[in-house]
């Protein structure tokens, strides 16, 4: 069993909402050191899910689709004896939403036509209501696990 990590990075709050799960996310977003660029993209795709949505706080939205998108279990490659098995493995909590809030953005990344924030929001409103690309992609992880269950004796 793998120990607890002493010295991780714990992000501080961000400014608009108070919450450090939204400074990660923002920092996930980020490109090349610029996290002004990405804060504004953040901030206004939540302005959009507010507006879209017709919620107070959009938090309760993500905070939805963060639960929606994030896996379980996920398939682990193990080789044992020559042969190389996909073990399915339960995923850490902070794996968790890291794996959720980056799939919530690629999905974002792979539309095209629209501005990132429109984008963004949309693909937070689509996996609040357990739709969208993430969910799609968070349900193909959990098949695969499935199909290789057969093998969870090789996990140790």
């Amino acid at each position: 069993m793998r120990g607890k990590v002493k010295n991780r990075n714990i992000p501080k709050p961000d400014i608009k909402f108070n919450s450090p799960k939204i400074e990660k996310f923002i920092n996930y977003i980020m490109e090349r050191g610029k996290k002004n660029t990405a804060r504004k993209i953040v901030y206004k795709a939540f302005d959009l899910v507010k507006e879209k949505a017709k919620v107070e706080d959009p938090m309760e939205i993500f905070d939805a689709a963060l639960k929606n998108t994030g896996p379980t279990m996920e398939v682990r490659s193990r080789r044992v004896g020559g042969a190389n098995y996909q073990v399915p493995r339960e995923v850490r909590p902070e794996r968790r939403t890291y794996l959720s809030m980056k799939w919530i953005i690629d999905a974002a990344k792979a539309k095209s036509g629209a501005p990132m924030t429109e984008r963004l929001s949309e693909e937070i409103i689509l996996a609040s209501k357990n739709e969208g690309e993430a969910v799609r992609k968070r349900e193909n992880v959990h098949k695969m696990a499935e199909a290789n269950k057969a093998f969870a004796h090789f996990a140790w």
